[in-house]
């Protein structure tokens, strides 16, 4: 388990907290593993009937983190650890809920999509910044997102990268509620205690109805995953990520 990843059981709820807030929880490959690792113990123990994900001091995550993600790029990606959660994350059984505050960037934003229910608070921040890095979208969200919000708004977010917050995510149907910052784990907490609670069976048909053709988002996501590496490489992402770490130095100096 990664020292930024804290489990705490109530219960027939698994929790979830994303905590590195320094870093504005910037995930890690270790931390990938983690959650992995704690998606692969809820789905095995009957016991647990929902999981319960937030982000500590004030942030959901802000994404990778650049210089760990650019570290552990090699040419063979298949085996690369954000991609082993979003395929972990797309067929996890066990209902999800999320607790957004501030800042949730990239995966951050993409993540929530293959979440059940999902809260936030007024300062929820939600970007998906892929093509001003050079990159293409992930996690399966050139898929989704157009089947949620519509190809139009799925433009503004995907190739314009424009920032949204989590009254237009309510609007826009990405996020159930709009909770007080004070409230937001309670409120997600309460919610997923109460999915645990019901028919097992039934909510597990349920979801799959819900979420539709399960292989043809992991199509799409390797899709995504291959057309990744490959932007990954090219100058336009070099020289994006290149000023991006020289703009995050000069904020640290």
């Amino acid at each position: 388990m990664s020292e930024f990843i804290d489990i705490k059981r109530d219960g027939a709820v698994m929790s979830i907290l994303l905590n590195r807030p320094d870093k504005k929880n910037a995930l890690t490959g270790a931390m990938y593993d983690a959650l992995i690792e704690t998606f692969n113990e809820a789905d095995a123990d009957p016991k647990i009937g929902a999981i319960a994900i937030s982000g500590a001091g004030g942030a959901f995550t802000a994404g990778n983190d650049i210089g760990d993600f650019l570290g552990n790029a090699t040419a063979d990606m298949t085996d690369f650890p954000a991609l082993r959660f979003i395929r972990r994350l797309a067929i996890l059984d066990t209902p999800i809920v999320a607790a957004v505050q501030g800042v949730a960037v990239g995966v951050g934003t993409t993540m929530v999509f293959h979440c059940d229910l999902v809260y936030a608070t007024p300062s929820a921040h939600f970007r998906m910044p892929f093509v001003d890095l050079g990159l293409v979208p992930e996690a399966g969200s050139s898929l989704l997102v157009p089947q949620i919000v519509g190809l139009q708004k799925a433009g503004e977010m995907l190739l314009l990268g424009d920032s949204f917050d989590g009254a237009e995510a309510h609007r826009l149907g990405i996020v159930n509620a709009i909770v007080p910052d004070g409230e937001l784990l309670g409120v997600a907490t309460e919610r997923a205690h109460r999915l645990a609670a019901k028919p097992s069976n039934a909510l597990a048909t349920t979801r799959r109805l819900i979420r539709g053709d399960r292989d043809a988002l992991l199509a799409r996501i390797d899709e995504e995953a291959r057309l990744f590496v490959k932007a990954l490489r090219s100058t336009e992402a070099q020289s994006a990520f290149a000023a991006f770490m020289a703009r995050s130095k000069g904020k640290t100096a």
